[in-house]
Formats: C-alpha cells, structure tokens, sequence
C-alpha cells in the first residue's frame, strides 16, 4: 500500500498539469451534467415492510386515482375577533378562495368547509383541504404561488389565514453560519500550516471534491429519486473529510520537507504514509455510510451512498490533486518549524522545548489511570439524557412560530383539538369477507370503543365496495406516547376483526407512518451497530496489526456517541440552550438522527483512530517502548489531528443555522460527537488505555498474524527502499 502510494504520490507531482487538468474536467463535466439535467422531480418516501406502506400500496391498487401520495394543504381561515366564520360576509370570503383555489391546473380536489362541516364548534376557525396530483416534491412553484395568493387575498378581505400541509414544501437552507464555519477552517489553516498558499490547498481541494459529488447528485436526482436533504449532507461530510484529508497530507508534506528531503521524494512520502491513513480512514465512513441500507429505508440508503461517493471523491483528491498542487506551489510551502506567514515556527524558536502535544501525551503515560478515569466520568454524565431519548419524526408542530405551517397548525391544534392534526387513515379490506358492508360496519364500531378518540368518521367504500377507508382523529397530539398507542390498539383490534370476518385491517397516515419508522429505525440499530463496527473492526486488525488497539476504538466510539445522543436530547428533546440554537420547539428526536449519526460519526472518530495511533505504531515498530511511542505519535500528529478536529467542528455547526430541523440536529450531533470524541477519547482514552496495557496494546496472535495481509500502513518499506539516481534527476525543483 505505502510503495503504490509513494510511486501515485510522486506521479501526481511530476504530471501536475496533467492530473489538475483531469480534475477540473471532472468538475466541469458534472457542472454541465447538474446545469442540464431535468429538475428533481417526485421524491418518494417508502418504507418497505411496514404496515402503512402496504395500506398505500393497497388504496393506490383499490382506489386509483386518488393520489394518495398528492400533495396536500390545509387552507385554515380564523374569524376576526368578535366574528364568527359562519357570518355571511366571511363565509362569502373562503367560498371565494375555494374557488379560486379550485383553478390550479394541478389541483385534483379542494374542499368546503361549510359542505364538509370544517368549521369548529365555537364558529371562530374554518378549513378547506386542497389535495394535488403530484407530491410536494413534484408540484410547480407556480402551484405554490398560487396558492399563497389565494390565501393573500383572503387575508387583504380581513381574515386571519395559514396554510399547512407538505404543499409548500421546500429545499431548505442552511444560512449563513455554513460559510462562518467554512470561514473558521481556513484560520486553523492558516495558523496550523503558517502560510496562505498551504492552507488553501486543503479548502480549495476540498471545495472541487465537494463541487464534483453535489453537482453529480444534481444531475442524477431526478433519475435517482435523490431528496434535497442528500446534497446537504453530502455537502457537509465531504468538506469536512475533504478539508482534514488534504491537511493530513500537506503537514505530513512539511514534515518531510524539515527532514532535508527534495520536494517530489517528500510529496511521494507523504502520500505513502500519511495516504495510506487517509486510504483506511476513509474506508471507515464509506463502510459506515453505505452501511446504512441494512436498514431498508430507500431514502437513508441513498442518502448513505450519495454522501459514501463524495467520501470516494474526497480520498481521491487527497492522493492526487495534493501533490499536484504541491507541485505548483513549489517552496511557496515551508518545511515545518521554518518561517511563514506567521513568523518563525515553535520548534524553530525554542528547539529543545517540547510541544504542547508532546506535553500533554507524557502527563497522561504518567497518570493513565486518572486521566481515563475522568475522560469515562465525563462521558458518562453527558450520556445520561441518551436514557430519556424519545424518537419520532417532524410534521408541522415542531416547524418555528415564523411558518405559515405552524401557525396553522397551532389553529387547527385550537380549533379542533391537538389530535386533528395527525389524523389516522384506517383502510379496511374486505376482498376476502364474505359481507364486506358488515366488516366495515364492525370495524368502525370495534374502533370508537377504544380511548383517546375524538371522531370515527363513516367507512368510504371504493367503487368495488370491497376496500374502505375510516378517518379516526385521536385526542391527543401526533407525537403523544398516547397516539401511538391508539395506533397499536387499532392494529389488535384489526388482528381480531380479522379472525372473525376475514377483513384485513391496516392503519396509515403520516402519524402511523413515523411510528412504523420509528420501529423500523429501532429495530435495525443493533444489526447495523454490529454490521459497521464488526466491518471496521476487522479493517483496523489489519491497520494496526492489533486486536486490542481497534476493540479500544470501538468501545471509546460507544462512549463518544452515547454522549453525544445525550446532548442532543438535552438540547432539541430537553430544551437546554435551544435559545442558542434556535431550537423554537422541542419535542422528540428525528428517528433517523441516531442511526444516522451513529454511522456517520463512527467513520470520523475512526479517522482520528487510524491518524493519531499510525504515529504511534510507526514509532513502536521502529523500537520505541510503548509509552515512549505514545509521546511520539502526539509529537507529530497531536497538532494536526486537533487541527482537523476543530474544523470539523467548524463545518458541522455552520448546518445549525439550516431551516431544516434534520439537518440542523445532525449538524449539531456531529459537531458535540467531534469534539467530545478527538478531544476526550483520542486525546485523552486512548493514550491512556495505551499507556496502561504497554506491550500487550500491539499483541496479535502469531496464526493471525500470518494469515493477515501487510499493508504497510507505517510506511515501513519507504525506510527501507533507495530513491533511485535516475528519479533523482526527474526531481521538480521551484
């Protein structure tokens, strides 16, 4: 592995025009691909296996044409003060709208409420439902437009009006914060690498990889059913290993330089060694990323494997365009310790001082067992909301107090209850029943006998007269333990009526939707815990040549994720600091934010893992004792990893500032896992652990040992091979 990459490494430096030229192809290929490309269209949400995907799959065969996977929105009109909706000058009004509304080229239906008896008790709010032909995803802006100026007009006639419902879904944003955190990388750059030119290579790559992998997705969105939450979040994983793989390179890069070696022979190096780590690092996040299809959610699949391919992208350039780059800047890039943009190096001003890596590795091989002590605590006591994690999955309550769409909730919420806003769609199918109007005369029956119902409304056959559909508002809200125990309790119900009529019985909704998801998403934790950690764990016995080494990492991975799950729940379940957020509503954690998280961040703590603990066996192999080698590795890499560290950090936290409550809550996860896991358990743990198991860290069993391939992450045959006199000659000097 070392030997190919030093050979790629000194290629890609020697054949710079030619390698960037390739680059900036790929980069203008895909921009034309993603420019010319048909809009992303219908983004489907399926969850296969789950009973409310098969009640869609069964009214799409039974009642077709009735979109039931259609935009929809609910038009909610309130009374001014003292009015009431039924007065005729208002009713004039939202009759109106409904006509104006009924015009939409793409609108299959719309509602009246004083035909539908949509109005509340006390007469004060009114709604008109207005379902679409196409899912939000698919429906124009000008439908969109539409149907804001509809409500406008209504508004300009004196009545208070909001709109909810996916209809005016849109992409979201992620705010200004995402380019103040960019902005934060380049400082640590900057000061961590001495000069402009060095730390622009790590953004300006990072920014071409970033650019292939979106714009692909662009272009293939449409084909690919991609949603607009996949190129954000390949966006925020690809410029975050992006930026720490090319970093890892160029140090490396000045490293060598310092040791007095030419700069193709230095840049060959530093792709053989520190690219090597940057290989397997990697490795690590595209198996956890691609990982998350065991799960069987095609739209977390896609978005695993859309963000695994910018990871691809991003290793790519690191091992190429880097030493291209490097090659272009010539000694415009300092070796370390030499003067730059900052003036003369550490290790240049005070030679014989220690640095503060070096410091802070030789205080934990002296007190080992209280640093690890302290680290567990810590971790431990941040962990413990994890114990409260309540999981469910955003509708328009938990949308900030500024929407339309919460707004209208909050009016649906005091019209007509908190339960009417997650109604429940319970399709009976009688094909099989001998007596299909009595089967959904039981059914209805057998469901307004049970608790936490407001309405049941009358069965709607299809036109066959064996499938119907029963609407049943629960009392209480959509995300209530409540409502999601009505759900089971219509599914037993539906399990009985079942044995005596043979009608099947299915309860969908998107209320029962996230509870299936959330199951879902539960049950397949575990196996996708054991799928990802056992992959890697294997992949770093071969890094490390250890079994130790990597069961410390998965285990200091465990703890670093817990408490992070644990400041999650703190924050957006909790409450805590969301003023600083701008959490607007608390409220249960996306179900997909753990699973997610748990992937995505174990990939990155793995690339401390393989950074930091390279340096560490480099040195033990090389003779060093165990503590000693420890020192070592902080020596060389303790700067850069906390480098890395802090603009990952960086880049995470600007998504906070996103519109989109998933991708803010996974910015904001990745960001508290970052930290807690470079900084408390590789900084900290894992020399301890290290420390405190000596040579028995590095022990593998001699059968294994010969049975494993060497893929000389080390460098070790680097050491050992002679430049040869005629590559000498082919040296690039600027």
């Amino acid at each position: 592995m070392a030997t190919f990459l030093y050979k790629l490494g000194r290629l890609a430096f020697r054949q710079r025009h030619f390698v960037a030229l390739i680059w900036v192809a790929l980069l203008t290929l895909a921009g034309v691909g993603a420019a010319s490309a048909p809009a992303a269209g219908n983004t489907s949400f399926s969850i296969p296996g789950t009973e409310a995907q098969r009640a869609f799959d069964l009214l799409e065969q039974r009642f077709p044409g009735a979109n039931a996977d259609g935009a929809t929105a609910r038009v909610v009109f309130k009374a001014p003060g003292g009015e009431k909706m039924t007065d005729a000058g208002n009713e004039a009004t939202v009759r109106k709208t409904v006509k104006e509304l009924s015009g939409g080229s793409e609108v299959a239906a719309v509602t009246d409420p004083y035909v539908t008896r949509a109005v509340s008790q006390d007469g004060t709010i009114a709604y008109a439902s207005v379902s679409y032909e196409v899912s939000g995803m698919e429906l124009e802006d000008s439908s969109r437009t539409a149907l804001k100026t509809a409500a406008q007009h209504a508004r300009d006639a004196g009545l208070t009006v909001e709109i909810g419902g996916d209809a005016l879904h849109t992409v979201p944003q992620t705010g200004a914060a995402e380019v103040i955190g960019i902005g934060i990388a380049a400082v640590v750059l900057v000061i961590t690498l001495g000069s402009m030119i060095a730390a622009g290579l790590p953004l300006l790559t990072a920014i071409i990889g970033v650019g292939i992998g979106v714009a692909t997705i662009t272009a293939l969105a449409k084909a690919l059913d991609l949603g607009s939450t996949t190129s954000i979040l390949a966006t925020m994983i690809g410029l975050a290993v992006g930026i720490d793989y090319a970093l890892f390179i160029v140090s490396r890069y000045r490293a060598e330089l310092a040791e007095g070696r030419e700069r193709e022979e230095a840049a060959g190096r530093a792709v053989g060694t520190a690219g090597s780590a940057v290989v397997f690092a990697g490795l690590t996040v595209v198996i956890a990323l691609v990982g998350l299809s065991v799960v069987n959610i095609p739209m977390l699949t896609k978005m695993g494997i859309a963000a695994a391919g910018t990871v691809v992208i991003a290793v790519l350039i690191a091992l190429t365009m880097i030493p291209a780059l490097l090659g272009y800047a010539g000694r415009k890039i300092k070796p370390t310790g030499e003067s730059g943009l900052l003036g003369r190096g550490r290790d240049a001003k005070k030679p014989g001082r220690p640095n503060m890596g070096t410091r802070w590795a030789s205080f934990v091989v002296r007190r080992p067992l209280a640093v690890l002590l302290l680290g567990v605590i810590g971790l431990g006591a941040a962990a413990i909301p994890a114990a409260s994690l309540e999981l469910g999955l955003p509708d328009d309550g938990s949308q900030p107090t500024s929407t339309t769409q919460r707004r209208a909730y909050d009016l649906l919420s005091e019209g007509f209850g908190p339960g009417f806003n997650g109604p429940l769609m319970v399709v009976v199918d009688a094909k099989g029943s001998d007596d299909p109007k009595a089967s959904f005369t039981k059914v209805t029956d057998e469901i307004k006998g049970l608790k936490d119902i407001v309405t049941v409304t009358p069965p709607q056959p299809n036109k066959a007269g064996d499938t119907a559909i029963v609407t049943v508002i629960p009392q209480s809200k959509p995300s209530s333990t409540a409502t999601e125990d009505l759900v089971h309790a219509i599914r037993d119900a539906g399990a009985d009526i079942e044995a005596r009529t043979d009608a099947k019985v299915l309860v969908t909704g998107s209320t029962a939707v996230n509870i299936d998801v959330s199951q879902k998403l539960n049950d397949a934790l575990l196996p996708y815990l054991a799928l990802v950690v056992g992959l890697a764990f294997l992949l770093l016995i071969v890094v490390f040549r250890s079994v130790l080494v990597p069961l410390k990492a998965a285990l200091g991975f465990l703890l670093s994720v817990l408490a992070a799950l644990g400041a999650v729940v703190a924050v957006f379940q909790w409450g805590w600091l969301s003023g600083l957020m701008n959490v607007e509503q608390t409220g249960p954690v996306m179900s997909m934010m753990p699973i997610f998280m748990v992937g995505v961040v174990f990939g990155l703590a793995m690339d401390y893992e393989v950074f930091l603990v390279t340096r560490m066996r480099e040195a033990y192999v090389h003779g060093e004792k165990p503590g000693q080698a420890v020192v070592t590795g902080f020596r060389h890499s303790a700067r850069v990893v906390t480098a890395a560290a802090v603009i990952m950090i960086a880049v995470f936290s600007g998504f906070i500032g996103s519109s989109e409550s998933m991708v803010k809550m996974i910015g904001f996860g990745l960001a508290v896992a970052v930290l807690f896991d470079a900084f408390i358990v590789r900084m900290a743990i894992v020399p301890a652990v290290l420390a405190l198991l000596g040579h028995k860290a590095w022990w593998l069993p001699k059968w294994l040992d010969r049975a494993l391939p060497n893929v000389d992450v080390e460098g070790e045959s680097l050491r050992t091979e002679q430049a040869d006199p005629a590559d000498d000659r082919e040296l690039v000097r600027a």
